[in-house]
This record gives C-alpha cells, sequence and structure tokens, in this order.
C-alpha cells in the first residue's frame, strides 16, 4: 500500500508536470491570501495612527467646551462670550472637588498675524497657563516655558512652535527674538518640540502667552475671564472616567443647568480613542471581507483544475486500482495535491503580503500592521481551501472503475 511518503513524491511529480496549470491555479490564493492581508493591515495601521494622534493631544486627557461654538468666543466678535470662564478653571483644579485631576490647563485662542525681523506668517495664538505643558504632554526644545509670575505680571512674552519658528526665523535662534502678534510686541522665550500634525491641524504651528497677556492685549471676547476650553489631565487611565463624573458634575452645579441643557461640553481621551478604533474596526472588518472574496475564487479555481486532471488521468486512475489502490489511496493521492497548491499559494501570498506592506509604509506615511496570527491564520485558510476545493475532484476519481477508467481514451 501507498504510504504518505510515495503520496507526497508522486503528487509533486505530478503538479510539476503541470507547472503551468499549477501556477496559475495558486495565483487565485496567493492574491486573495496577499489581498486579506494588506488590507486588515491597512486597517490596523489606520487606527493605531489615529490612536497615536489622540494621545499626542495630552495624557489622560479631558476637554471642556462650550456646548455652542458658534457663539462661544473662539474667535467671534465683541459680543461673543464662552460660557466658561477662568474661574471654572480655577474650581476645578481645586482637589475638594475633582480629586482625581490633577492638573488644569484654560485656554483662549484666535489668530494672529505674526512679524519677525525676517517675514511674517499667519498662525494660531493661544493664552494659557504653565500647565498646558503637563496637560498637553508636551515639552519645550530650546528656551523655556512662561511661569506663574508671568501670568500673574502679564508678561509679553511667548512660546512658538517648531513650524512656526522655521517659519518667522531661518538665520538666527528663535529665542531672544522679538515678534509682533496682531500689532503687539512679545518676547520669544521657548520652542516648542514637534510633536507633527493632530487630526485636524498641526500641533507645531502655535504661539503661547500668558493667559492674562492674551485677555488683555489679544482678545476679541467682551469678557476678559471667558476662556475658549479647559484641558484637564486625570491622575491616570483607571481614574479617567472617574475625573470625567467629577468635572462634569461640578461644572452642572456651578453653572445651575442639567445634562440635558448643559452649556458646556466634556469630551475624554478615553472615548476619542473609543469612536476612533470603533469606526476603523468596522471598515476593516468590511474592507477585510471583502478581499476574503478573493480566496472563495482561488478556492473555485483549485477545484477546477483538479476536476480537470482527474478527467486527464483516467487512465493513470484505472491503472493504479488494477494493481491494487484502494479508493482511499487515491483519493488521498487527489486531495494531497489539492493541499499542496493551497499551501505553496498561501506561503507565496503571505511573502507578497510582507513585501506589499514594506512598499506601501513609505508611499503611504502609514505603518502597514502585519500580525504573525494573522499571517498563521492565512496559511491555515489557504491549506483549508485547497483541501475543501480538492474534496469534491478527489472522490470522483476514487469512485471510478477500473475497468471503465482502462478501457477510456
Amino acid at each position: 500500500m501507498m504510504g504518505w511518503t510515495e503520496t507526497l513524491r508522486t503528487a509533486v511529480s505530478a503538479l510539476n508536470a503541470r507547472r503551468m496549470r499549477s501556477a496559475l491555479t495558486m495565483l487565485g490564493i496567493l492574491i486573495g491570501i496577499a489581498a486579506v492581508m494588506l488590507t486588515v493591515g491597512l486597517g490596523q495601521g489606520a487606527q493605531q495612527q489615529i490612536t497615536d494622534q489622540i494621545n499626542s493631544l495630552g495624557s489622560n486627557l479631558i476637554s471642556v467646551s462650550p456646548s455652542q461654538s458658534s457663539s462661544g468666543g473662539f474667535r467671534g466678535g465683541g459680543s461673543a462670550v464662552s460660557t466658561l470662564t477662568m474661574q471654572d478653571a480655577a474650581m476645578l483644579a481645586d482637589p475638594a472637588i475633582a480629586p482625581d485631576v490633577v492638573a488644569v490647563a484654560p485656554t483662549s485662542s484666535t489668530s494672529g498675524s505674526l512679524q519677525s525681523s525676517e517675514t511674517t506668517w499667519t498662525s494660531t495664538v493661544v493664552g494659557t497657563v504653565p500647565e498646558w505643558l503637563t496637560v498637553r504632554a508636551r515639552s519645550v526644545e530650546t528656551g523655556r516655558f512662561f511661569t506663574q509670575s508671568e501670568v500673574d505680571s502679564s508678561a509679553n512674552v511667548a512660546v512658538i512652535g517648531s513650524e512656526t519658528s522655521s517659519e518667522l526665523f531661518t538665520s538666527v535662534s528663535p529665542v531672544g527674538q522679538t515678534i509682533s502678534v496682531n500689532g503687539q510686541s512679545f518676547t520669544i522665550i521657548g520652542v516648542l518640540k514637534s510633536e507633527g500634525s493632530s487630526t485636524t491641524s498641526s500641533l507645531d504651528d502655535t504661539v503661547l502667552v500668558p493667559i492674562t497677556t492674551f485677555a488683555s492685549r489679544l482678545s476679541t471676547s467682551s469678557s476678559a475671564n471667558s476662556v475658549s476650553t479647559i484641558y484637564l489631565s486625570g491622575k491616570d487611565t483607571d481614574s479617567l472616567s472617574a475625573a470625567y463624573q467629577q468635572v462634569k458634575t461640578a461644572l452642572l452645579s456651578s453653572h445651575q443647568v442639567t445634562s440635558d441643557n448643559a452649556d458646556f461640553t466634556v469630551s475624554t481621551q478615553a472615548s476619542l480613542v473609543e469612536t476612533a478604533t470603533s469606526v476603523t474596526g468596522i471598515l476593516t472588518l468590511l474592507l477585510g471581507g471583502i478581499a476574503a472574496i478573493s480566496l472563495l475564487v482561488g478556492g473555485i479555481g483549485v477545484m477546477n483544475i483538479m476536476l480537470v486532471s482527474v478527467s486527464e488521468r483516467v487512465r493513470e486512475i484505472g491503472l493504479r486500482k488494477a494493481l491494487g489502490a484502494t479508493p482511499g489511496v487515491i483519493r488521498r493521492q487527489f486531495l494531497v495535491e489539492a493541499g499542496i497548491l493551497g499551501v505553496l499559494g498561501g506561503l507565496i501570498g503571505v511573502g507578497l503580503g510582507f513585501a506589499g506592506a514594506a512598499i506601501l509604509t513609505p508611499i503611504l506615511s502609514m505603518t502597514v500592521l502585519i500580525s504573525i496570527p494573522a499571517t498563521l491564520i492565512a496559511l491555515v485558510v489557504s491549506l483549508g481551501i485547497g483541501l475543501v476545493a480538492g474534496v469534491y475532484p478527489a472522490s470522483r476519481a476514487a469512485k471510478l472503475a477500473p475497468i471503465d477508467a482502462l478501457r477510456s481514451e
């Protein structure tokens, strides 16, 4: 009786005798495997990139903003007043009111026309406090950040982003230089370390000034106490939910409103990540399902080729049966051939998937994540497709009567 070694050798020999047909059969499977790997990899890469961008906004970040931004005083006229104030920020910084909040940074922003000794530029000007560095998880690359005493004295000092620095100064160091912001003079005392772009704007094109200076010299709001957004940092990831509830409860009580008619909106870093990953997860699943259809097409191709092979090798099958081969041996012979086509197609497809990921990563400026579990699943699927697709042809070959097979032409 033919053993597994002999069966494998015979199967390889049969496939090698029909190289072009075998290669074309594997093509459907390898394209399907590579497509699934790259589609899922792109989805996971996009999910990771969005998560990193959200995390770059700050550590354990909570943000409070007016619920009606159109009249919130962000960049409005003289009559626009935000529903958030410096008193709200001071209240939330009280450990007795929000014990799980470790830092609070109120901010106000406007568009600023900048002018240095070399050129002009337009950027976002933000008034804030020293805690902004902690809350937004940023650091100063050269120079320093302004201090609380400079906030108290409304000092005319500014810290700029790396992109703003490169636009305004090309031949000298920006630290110590004087720039004009909407006609007001400020001395640059520091340059922020580069952080790249967020989901909406560049994090490196900004000018930061003490919030008191902003209120007295740059603000377009009629109220000096109003702020655009209040950023807060929770103790850690585990206490973020508790900090969120403490902030929301305190503001509802202070503003004397309910959740239904609240004049502010509280959002957390965790909720942003959850929303983003949910959306990208659904898209990844959808695109992966579409790519998986090509695997089904590849399986049909294997079945078709194996049926053709059975038809062409009728005399060979009859001769083997006449010499004592059982239906089980014949069935195993064709199943092994189909399995080899599936495994080889899967291996080449996996290699193509890794090569595609390496090529697409620099082109898309986004990491295409290929996981080892996904790769192993792809190989198992390719083997399964080969075997399943080979069941019917193998069974048909096993059922051939020896006398009928030998006398067929």
